[in-house]
């Protein structure tokens, strides 16, 4: 049976992701802080109290995929978003979305590369807010810091795990309507995630390392 492992899986779009391929026949591994019924409904497995920014939540992790015979698919989703205004930039605050959002899917892949299965996906939910190019309101200086260097950490996995036949994606969920933007997002989770899962499905060796929009755009960096 094929196996996913998704970090915030407990609710909105890793939620959604977590009923999709449990739908599909999928054996799920849902990684949160704080379980939901509705995750406990779908995954084969939950790993709660997991704060993906420390070593002892990154192990609660390693621990809880030794139990399998190893993952097909990596879903690296847990991310945290908070605004900043100009004049009154609190840098603590760029500080942890950097670990929350950057860091942080890089710890959990570093770690897993040992139970990834040969051609297994690794899938980083990154933010279209990451682009350069895209930029044309400014603002969010943490989130769009994050989601930049996750993008660049993303490509640079994609390049190095090349040669093991896993291949990497940075994916753009669209705008939508989860707790993170208040529910005013134009798209439903269900959308989001059907979209996403047809871009992993479409993701190989030959665009790994690409930036998508769950609706197929290619986004530029």
């Amino acid at each position: 049976m094929l196996r996913v492992l998704i970090t915030g899986a407990n609710r909105g779009v890793g939620l959604e992701l977590a009923r999709y391929y449990a739908r599909h026949d999928w054996s799920v591994i849902g990684v949160c802080r704080s379980a939901s019924d509705e995750l406990a409904d779908v995954a084969e497995q939950v790993v709660e109290g997991v704060d993906v920014t420390t070593d002892s939540g990154v192990a609660r992790i390693v621990e809880a995929v030794k139990q399998t015979d190893g993952i097909d698919l990596l879903i690296n989703n847990a991310g945290v978003l908070q605004d900043e205004e100009l004049g009154h930039i609190d840098y603590d605050s760029l500080r942890f979305q950097m670990e929350v959002n950057a860091y942080a899917p890089l710890r959990v892949t570093e770690a897993l590369l040992p139970y990834l299965r040969e051609g297994a996906k690794i899938a980083n939910i990154t933010s279209r807010m990451g682009s350069m190019a895209d930029n044309d309101s400014g603002g969010r200086y943490g989130y769009r810091a994050s989601k930049a260097a996750l993008n660049a950490l993303g490509r640079s996995l994609a390049m190095d795990l090349k040669p093991r036949g896993i291949a990497v994606a940075q994916l753009h969920p669209g705008y939508v309507k989860t707790r993170m933007v208040n529910f005013g997002g134009l798209i439903t989770p269900e959308e989001s995630a059907l979209g996403l899962a047809t871009r992993i499905e479409a993701l190989n060796l030959e665009n790994t390392g690409s930036f998508w929009h769950s609706n197929g755009e290619e986004l530029p960096w």
